[in-house]
């Protein structure tokens, strides 16, 4: 009943009913996505643009909407962000080529066990740090 007057109830629907769920009771609170409303609020969240992308960065969000079809900023996350090149997958730890020229660096397989976490991890480590913070933890705890 709660959602069917909120502004734009698929922003907050799923987690709600996670944290309400009995498996899921005591933990954070937060759909770990970086969202930019209109100001006054309207029913839908502003297109993210090459503006956002620094406060995007700083959020430390893993998750980020709402994004015009095929915008520059699309391109800037997958270059800077991904480290990925056009037409290709986003490289893991087991990707051991050197990107020169447009090479991928998944051409070259290593091991497929090990994890070599980057810049990306650290910020969702930083993220996840401060929701669970004695400061914040408790006031944004599903209950």
């Amino acid at each position: 009943m709660y959602y069917a007057n909120f502004i734009s109830s698929p922003e907050g629907y799923f987690h709600t009913v996670i944290c309400n769920a009995q498996e899921f009771r005591n933990t954070v609170n937060s759909d770990l996505h970086f969202i930019s409303w209109d100001n006054p609020s309207k029913q839908h969240p502003h297109h993210l643009n090459l503006n956002d992308m620094q406060n995007m960065i700083n959020s430390n969000s893993p998750f980020a909407r709402k994004f015009p079809k095929e915008d520059a900023v699309l391109d800037k996350i997958d270059c800077e962000l991904l480290s990925r090149g056009p037409g290709m997958l986003v490289p893991g730890g087991w990707c051991i080529g050197i990107r020169e020229n447009g090479t991928d660096p998944c051409s070259d397989i290593g091991n497929t066990t090990v994890l070599r976490p980057g810049l990306g991890a650290k910020r969702l480590e930083n993220l996840m740090s401060s929701l669970l913070s004695s400061e914040n933890f408790r006031p944004r705890q599903c209950k």
